[in-house]
């Protein structure tokens, strides 16, 4: 009996299913749409009256505060509901428990979802911002290095809560419902709905260790070119952490 040599999947097959992963996203009207045009909405409601306001170091309310919220709203948007969304059907079709017993790992999966997901991000950021560039005349960030890494931190926090989600929903549908209602609480607590002002001072603080309430801290410091808070960097990388921990134990393929 001649040996079956077990190839593992080289570059033509990686290429194969991110493309895939991309017209699933691509078909997905609602996950497609929402991470770019609901920004972009709350942007523009707020851009003409912030872009007039000075605040520090010749940038403007429309840089330091909207901005920040709007890249972080794509960013949650996408990591906390639409990832876990994709993942939740795979794992419901069956589709990773077929991968399992072949050459190709489902870890692949997550790569490719991963890979494309955060090309949506870019997307939906570079969107947002170029509008606010063009209509507007936001200006960059003072600290852009910072700026970045900041958003790489960003990412890596909303993926891990994205992840726990993942691990919990049991059908797409759940994943939709406790992602949206992640997105919220993590937005209501972090500054979505008006700024952090008006919450019970011990709220205002928990948030600003969250992922969503870190990252518009963050980003706005950055912007303005202040010194960011060690806490929100912390809050985001604990996030990342903590949410990768639970995932390795509660996530299942099948």
């Amino acid at each position: 009996m001649s040996e079956v040599t077990v190839r593992r999947p080289g570059p033509r097959a990686w290429a194969t299913l991110i493309r895939c992963e991309a017209k699933m996203v691509v078909r997905d009207t609602a996950g497609l749409v929402v991470p770019i045009a609901l920004p972009l909405l709350i942007m523009a409601m707020n851009a003409s009256a912030a872009g007039e306001e000075m605040v520090v170091n010749g940038r403007s309310a429309l840089d330091v505060h909207v901005l920040p919220l709007v890249f972080t709203i794509v960013l949650a948007s996408i990591g906390i509901i639409n990832m876990p969304s994709f993942l939740a059907y795979y794992r419901r079709a069956g589709v990773l428990r077929r991968l399992a017993v072949t050459p190709a790992s489902p870890a692949m999966v997550l790569v490719a979802q991963f890979v494309v997901s955060l090309a949506q991000a870019v997307v939906g950021i570079g969107a947002a911002y170029a509008v606010a560039v063009l209509a507007f005349g936001a200006l960059p960030p003072v600290d852009t290095g910072v700026a970045l890494a900041v958003v790489g931190l960003a990412v890596a926090a909303m993926y891990g809560w994205g992840m726990v989600v993942a691990s919990v929903a049991l059908t797409p549908n759940s994943a939709v419902a406790i992602g949206l209602i992640g997105f919220f609480a993590l937005g209501a607590v972090g500054g979505m709905f008006g700024g952090t002002a008006v919450l019970p001072e011990p709220v205002a603080r928990l948030g600003s260790w969250l992922p969503f309430g870190a990252t518009v801290e963050a980003l706005s410091a950055a912007w303005a070119g202040s010194p960011v808070d060690a806490s929100h960097l912390v809050g985001l990388a604990l996030s990342a952490v903590v949410g990768a921990v639970v995932a390795t134990i509660l996530f299942r393929w099948d």
